[in-house]
């Protein structure tokens, strides 16, 4: 079976189009600038690429836009909508209401738009996405909801919630949720295929690090604890994110500079972490770049970063008492050999002895274990692959039509 992945945001729609029965890759592309002018950038497997400017007012006509790629000109590679069997979407919130991947139908639809409060960046751009979809494809065709919030629904009360008035969780649900759901999910997967044991049998930290950043703690194969909280702000330092920091540094600038709270909130999400730090790039390969001729503060933010990092992981090992394995996975955890090698290199109390040369051969998509055999703690290098995991979950709904 063929399945088709969306991730729609408020601008712009990914999609893959994946063969189930062999696990590979057909094709993939993005639609940008969505109400604005519109891009089309698609591919296949096979090499082949297009790119265009089309205007895309909507969600709809961006898919009819994907549906043109596939089935038509130099990326094609359906004759029929019928070679799809189901679509997967990625939803960003599914609070306490979606524990697991869902069949959508309008009970599901109204369920995530009861949540749009708490992630109105995402969530709303979700439902557009599953709309437009409906209306391309015809709702003959299973359509599939997969949470990144689910796989952290089985945090304990004391790992979930926060030390407010009991009142604001029972009216607003106000509490921890977790993100990056589908990529920790399967990185912990693949790690317990490496290791040969089940995820129920050891103790495993995953670190996703990219633009956006979390890590959680897996203990007895379910999740105890995750960086991020209510909204994807919290945790540790990000691209443009600040993570946590003393909530009254926050009202004392929001006094000081007359910010709104949507003010306050821009500056939390867009203008801080690496880049509020640096002044240069929120992405880290700038920032190296400026270290390397000689900016202080874009070093000062890779450091605080490391730091962070070790900090979390160091939590993570006390709560679990110990740990057997650590991932690194994200475009910052798969492919930056300096901030591994720190970071491994200050957790010697757990007993972990990095593998140097291993370490700087794994990158750009490889695979791998990067500690050597006297090891105590196991640190793997794996690639995350949310697209493949959100087809699995689809598949597995739409076999039980």
């Amino acid at each position: 079976m063929n399945i088709l992945v969306i991730n729609a945001g408020s601008s712009s729609l990914k999609y893959q189009l994946i063969d189930m029965a062999a696990n590979t890759l057909i094709a993939k592309g993005v639609c940008e600038r969505i109400g604005i002018d519109g891009r089309l950038t698609a591919s296949t497997a096979d090499g082949r690429r297009l790119e265009r400017e089309v205007r895309m007012s909507s969600h709809t006509e961006a898919f009819l836009q994907v549906k043109l790629a596939l089935m038509e000109g130099e990326c094609k590679v359906l004759n029929s909508l019928r070679e799809i069997g189901a679509v997967g979407h990625r939803v960003v919130h599914g609070g306490t209401l979606f524990r697991e991947s869902v069949l959508i139908d309008e009970n599901v639809i109204a369920g995530i738009e009861s949540l749009h409060n708490l992630a109105p960046l995402h969530n709303p751009a979700n439902i557009q996405g599953i709309r437009a979809c409906i209306g391309v494809f015809g709702s003959e065709v299973p359509e599939v909801a997969v949470f990144d919030t689910a796989f952290h629904a089985t945090m304990p009360r004391e790992s979930y919630m926060f030390a407010l008035p009991y009142e604001y969780y029972e009216k607003y649900g106000v509490r921890r949720y977790g993100f990056h759901g589908t990529s920790h999910r399967f990185v912990s997967s693949r790690c317990a295929e490496l290791i040969g044991k089940p995820l129920a049998d050891f103790k495993l930290i995953t670190c996703h690090l990219g633009n956006g950043s979390s890590i959680t703690a897996i203990k007895d194969g379910k999740v105890l604890d995750t960086s991020m909280g209510l909204t994807p702000l919290d945790g540790f330092m990000m691209g443009t994110r600040c993570g946590a920091v003393d909530p009254s540094a926050v009202l004392y600038l929001m006094e000081k500079e007359g910010w709104t709270p949507k003010q306050a909130a821009d500056v939390m999400n867009k203008e801080s972490g690496y880049l509020g730090i640096s002044g240069v790039s929120s992405d880290d390969r700038d920032l190296k770049a400026a270290v390397e001729s000689g900016n202080e503060r874009a070093a000062l933010a890779r450091n605080m970063l490391r730091y962070q990092v070790r900090k979390v992981i160091g939590s993570y090992a006390a709560a679990m008492d110990g740990v057997d394995a650590i991932v690194f996975t994200g475009g910052i955890g798969e492919n930056t050999i300096d901030l591994r090698q720190n970071i491994c290199e200050n957790l010697t109390y757990l007993g972990i002895v990095i593998d140097l040369e291993e370490n700087a051969e794994l990158r750009g998509g490889a695979e791998g274990e990067i500690t050597t055999p006297e090891s105590r703690v196991r640190v793997f290098i794996i690639p995350t692959n949310e697209e493949l995991l959100i087809a699995r979950d689809t598949l597995a709904v739409a076999r039980e039509l």
